[in-house]
């Protein structure tokens, strides 16, 4: 396991086949160059600049492809029944008062939380 905060992983890791990108940003675009030739990157953050890492992944010959996940009643369900058995638990890195929303928001687009923001009202 490689901490991104304190490791440079472009160049602690060999060339790889794939990526799943869970942060998106500038972590996607440096991502791109970690795999090898034909490998693929799965980022579930669409924003930030995807068009432009898309034209890169073209470029050195990688694939980089979004998903998306959506709720539905079954899954969310599920997912209600593994928190009440104790099976599920968030891991919560701060909390706010919802005066202090925009300073949540701001860490929260830093990327670098290991858990929930919560805002208390």
């Amino acid at each position: 396991m490689i901490d991104y905060r304190t490791t440079d992983f472009t160049t602690a890791i060999a060339p790889v086949d794939v990526v799943l990108d869970l942060l998106g940003g500038d972590v996607r675009t440096r991502s791109l160059g970690v795999l090898r030739n034909g490998g693929v990157l799965v980022s579930f953050v669409l924003g930030g600049d995807y068009e432009a890492d898309t034209k890169r992944a073209a470029e050195l010959a990688v694939r980089l492809e979004g998903m998306v996940v959506e709720a539905d009643r079954a899954g969310m369900r599920a997912i209600a029944a593994l928190a009440e058995q104790g099976t599920l638990r968030a891991h919560v890195e701060a909390t706010f008062p919802l005066a202090e929303a925009a300073a949540a928001h701001t860490l929260g687009e830093r990327g670098r939380t290991t858990g929930k923001l919560v805002l208390v009202v």
